[in-house]
């Protein structure tokens, strides 16, 4: 393989993973085949073996992708100018209600979707995402430590055990959602989060 040739293989593996993504973000992992992702993709089947050894492989390339661009649009989120660390965290879970709808994910709840159904399935899509959302943890701890710190927020645990269960209560929302088929999880959840903060309206 020279040199010439890897940016046009890095955007045919791209395009593999961001179609498995939408795909699966919508219909789960173990109902998608191969064949429907690479014929969205408009890649020919015999060429996924030169990316991905399996399907499992796949499934973790594709958490892996997905948890950096994740962490990445949240790091900028947490960076926002001219707000106070309550106010992005607020935002972040905004934008997390407004891309999790029940009817369409659009690639935005990959952890959700997933979660439960691969690690059971694939200890290596199972490793990927709790490091993946460790990671999610991690940064929303640091928040949570600096609104604490500006005294635009505060809690009654530690900043680490905030986080964790304000990520536990959406991905808890999140499924809820899901199975009754309203916003109403998602406001319960808004509002245990302005308590855990101890936000005012």
């Amino acid at each position: 393989m020279t040199t010439s040739n890897l940016p046009e293989i890095l955007d045919v593996r791209e395009n593999i993973l961001a179609t498995g993504q939408r795909i699966m973000a919508g219909k789960g992992f173990s109902a998608v085949g191969l064949n429907e992702i690479l014929q969205t993709a408009g890649v020919p089947k015999g060429s996924f073996y030169h990316y991905f050894s399996s399907k499992d492989a796949f499934g973790e390339a594709m958490l892996h992708s997905y948890f950096e661009d994740y962490v990445a649009e949240l790091e900028q989120t947490l960076s926002q100018p001219g707000k106070t660390m309550a106010q992005r965290l607020l935002h972040y879970f905004e934008v997390w209600q407004n891309t999790q709808s029940f009817y369409e994910c659009q690639g935005k709840c990959l952890a959700v979707k997933l979660g439960a159904e691969v690690a059971d399935l694939s200890e290596a899509m199972r490793l990927e995402l709790k490091r993946g959302t460790a990671a999610i943890v991690e940064r929303l701890a640091g928040a949570i430590a600096a609104g604490v710190k500006e005294g635009s927020l505060a809690v009654d645990e530690t900043p680490e055990c905030a986080a964790q269960s304000l990520y536990q209560l959406w991905l808890g929302a999140s499924l809820m959602v899901k199975i009754v088929r309203t916003l109403h999880p998602f406001e319960s959840a808004m509002l245990s989060t302005r308590k855990i903060l101890q936000l005012s309206d």
